[in-house]
């Protein structure tokens, strides 16, 4: 499994829409299989645009890691994934 994991959040969907774009293309092309971000808007396009593949199961998971500093509601990662239909 190919992952790629950044720490971007974006203010507004339409920015979130745009980046998960280029990583459904990244996913699309099998360079990675996999994207981790703690931007829910990012996590949910990127979901809806890996679904219109009907080869792919496209998988999510929500997750809390609890770091000093960082507020509750910062503290969630999100991770979006596919396998490929057999």
């Amino acid at each position: 499994m190919e992952w790629k994991k950044e720490s971007l959040i974006f203010e507004t969907l339409r920015e979130s829409e745009v980046w998960a774009h280029s990583i459904a293309n990244e996913i699309h092309g099998r360079t990675i299989n996999g994207y981790i971000t703690p931007d829910y808007k990012i996590a949910y396009a990127l979901s809806f645009f890996l679904a219109s593949n009907p080869d792919f199961v496209v998988h999510s998971e929500k997750s809390f890691s609890i770091r000093p500093g960082v507020k509750v509601e910062d503290s969630f990662i999100y991770k979006v994934w596919v396998t490929i239909k057999s």
